[in-house]
């Protein structure tokens, strides 16, 4: 049996971790649910483990819609602000990447959404091979090995410059 983990999802602005949406997008992508249909079936799935303001249900529904088409391959992930996620099993290297990264965004001055994934799964989805692994904006940037500080701020920099209007 899989054991819920936390999962980083943006609502609005806002950046929220809730419990067993891997478990439940795994769900709804192995039986092949439409975006519409998955987007019910995640909401209920949730809902009972996370808390969820009054008024905000429409919000979540839309951040949850977002995410299952982004894993469809429908729609890119494409936020305002930089993304970066760790993969990893949450050992010291993958922790030892981490904080590399944050002493990269701390020296380049660049803010990011920075998401540990644990779930092998997603991990697969991704395509990589090889922990722990660096993605950028949905860019994979290293796996298997640990960049060099340099390398970390100049990939920062590059996306950064990337993202501006």
């Amino acid at each position: 049996m899989d054991t819920p983990t936390q999962r980083i999802l943006k609502v609005g602005k806002v950046t929220i971790g809730l419990i067993g949406l891997d478990i439940a997008l795994n769900t709804a992508l192995a039986e092949e649910l439409s975006p519409k249909d998955a987007v019910e079936y995640l909401y209920q799935a949730i809902q009972g483990k996370n808390y969820i303001p009054n008024g905000k249900a429409d919000d979540y529904k839309k951040a949850l819609e977002r995410e299952y088409r982004v894993l469809l391959g429908l729609e890119q992930d494409v936020d305002q602000d930089l993304v970066i996620r760790i993969f990893g099993t949450g050992c010291i290297s993958c922790n030892g990447l981490q904080d590399a990264v944050i002493d990269a965004m701390m020296r380049a001055g660049v803010a990011a959404d920075i998401n540990m994934i644990h779930d092998r799964d997603e991990i697969g989805r991704h395509g990589i091979m090889a922990t722990p692994a660096l993605m950028i904006n949905g860019q994979v940037k290293c796996a298997g090995i640990h960049p060099t500080p340099v390398q970390l701020e100049a990939w920062l920099l590059q996306a950064a410059g990337e993202k501006q209007p």
